[in-house]
């Protein structure tokens, strides 16, 4: 596995990183109907293309299989295709976030158990709950923050 900060975002890499993005959404995101997943779809590459800091992770084949996106310090998204999701890659990843990037606090959505717990394990915890997401639709967030960190 490699990981490699992104600084050029071609439609060729963003297309990529799309189709993680939705193999890893549609793994887990079982909350989201078809129609909303392809709502969301349609503004991915442009949150893909303005993100300050986008790392993605390279299979032994170097083809992308995750990806995660940081803003000061907080991070923004983590996706992993459903194919290589339990081979550690978003433990490495996230690992290289809070290395590299100091990265403190997140979101994750409630109705996504897995995802809680895996940020858990990491050192993460609740620190606060909304009803709605940042987009006002009818899905909780936890908002977490490293564990002795202040927000």
């Amino acid at each position: 596995m490699k990981i490699i900060e992104v600084k050029e975002r071609p439609d060729a890499l963003v297309n990529q990183l799309l189709a993680v993005w939705e193999s890893s959404v549609r793994a887990t995101h079982l909350f989201l109907s078809e129609e909303e997943i392809q709502m969301i779809k349609e503004y991915v590459p442009q949150a893909l293309r303005d993100v300050p800091c986008l790392v993605l992770i390279e299979n032994k084949k170097q083809v992308p299989v995750g990806f995660m996106g940081i803003a000061n310090q907080h991070l923004e998204m983590l996706f992993i295709a459903q194919e290589q999701r339990g081979k550690g890659f978003g433990k490495a990843l996230l690992q290289y976030g809070m290395d590299q990037y100091a990265i403190h606090d997140l979101a994750v959505n409630e109705q996504n158990p897995l995802a809680k717990g895996f940020y858990e394990k990491m050192g993460f915890e609740v620190y606060k709950r909304t009803e709605c997401d940042e987009q006002g639709g009818p899905y909780p967030l936890l908002y977490m923050k490293r564990k002795g960190e202040c927000i």
